[in-house]
């Protein structure tokens, strides 16, 4: 991208970012309207102002996309037009829940240092197209040019955007000395825990189908049953990620237990995989995975047997590396596939 169209892309986002700010700051103190209101709890204008950011988002992502990126699919086979579109949409739903549950965290946030703070109609109207504008800028800009490597940014900031939340509006305050699943077990917000894990899953089903997409712009149609295979295990990842949400540890300890065990293994068979498929294997991402399976190593032999810290340490661990790995495989991606769509030549779509 050249410096000229680098100025009209910050233009065209500059432009969407007040378009979304009158948007939702109209929508807001539309919604809002009557009585002065507090920034968090019941009765709040968190939820109202939450909801309106959240569409505003998906709406400018979408907008983007089909402006931008629309073009993308042409010449493609029905079934690759398929993947694209439900991808997409996938990526909407995300940055609609992370821009949702970004506006809630800020409320508590600023609850606690504003105490007794409550905010005018218009006031709350105003606050809420501010968070349009930065949450509608961020959607637009991403649907300009989106590519597998900011998925996985998107992915973590969602998972860390939603555990903040819980973790401030949680019902038990020493929830950490067991593990995060706490965070899901009952309460008046537990669904935001639950909601977050099952999300989470269907973007991390969408980043394996992005993967997929780089490698078959690296290794053509020849490669698409083991590419097919890769994202299959990036979908069973995210439907175990989800299940971990579905089946809170409150309700079906074992079943929460079998899904989580599930999605550490299925993690571990996508890494091995995803590394074999790649031309070369370059050394980065192969050290990187000698690292970070160490780490877990190291990781698990601090819970158990030493008890440094709690399965809630050994959770953060495992999430942290696993962003390592994850980020660094995405690079290595970026780097080798081409910028351009690659139309399949395959009419139906068959694992060989």
């Amino acid at each position: 991208m050249n410096d000229v169209d680098a100025l009209r892309s910050e233009s065209s986002v500059t432009a969407a970012s007040w378009v979304c700010f009158i948007v939702g700051a109209l929508a807001g103190s539309a919604l809002l309207w009557g009585v002065a209101r507090p920034l968090a709890g019941e009765g709040s204008i968190g939820f109202p102002a939450a909801a309106v950011t959240a569409l505003v988002a998906a709406g400018a992502f979408a907008m983007s996309t089909v402006r931008f990126r629309g073009a993308e699919t042409a010449g493609m086979p029905p079934w690759q037009t398929a993947v694209s579109r439900v991808s997409d949409a996938a990526v909407a739903l995300a940055v609609a829940g992370v821009s949702a549950l970004a506006v809630l965290c800020a409320g508590e946030v600023l609850a606690i240092g504003l105490h007794g703070l409550e905010v005018p109609p218009l006031g709350g109207g105003l606050l809420t197209g501010i968070a349009s504008a930065a949450s509608g800028g961020f959607a637009y800009g991403l649907g300009m040019r989106l590519r597998t490597r900011e998925l996985v940014t998107l992915l973590f900031a969602f998972l860390i955007t939603g555990t903040l939340f819980s973790m401030l509006t949680a019902a038990d305050p020493r929830w950490w000395e067991r593990n995060f699943s706490q965070l899901g077990a009952g309460g008046q917000t537990s669904w935001a825990f639950n909601g977050t894990l099952v999300v989470g899953g269907l973007l991390l089903a969408t980043v394996g189908s992005y993967v997929g997409r780089d490698l078959h712009r690296i290794l053509g149609d020849d490669a698409l049953g083991r590419i097919g295979w890769i994202v299959v295990l990036f979908a069973l990842a995210g439907a175990a990620l989800a299940g971990v949400g579905l089946l809170p540890v409150h309700r079906a300890q074992l079943a929460h237990n079998v899904a989580a065990f599930a999605l550490l293994a299925l993690l571990g068979a996508l890494a091995v995989a995803t590394i074999r498929i790649i031309p070369g294997r370059p050394r980065a991402l192969a050290v990187t995975s000698a690292g970070v399976a160490v780490g877990l190593v190291v990781a698990v032999l601090l819970w158990r047997p030493l008890a440094i810290y709690s399965a809630t340490g050994l959770e953060a661990v495992a999430v942290g590396l696993a962003f390592v790995w994850l980020t660094t495989l995405l690079r290595t991606l970026a780097a080798l596939a081409p910028e351009g769509s690659r139309p399949s030549a395959r009419v139906r779509l068959a694992v060989r």
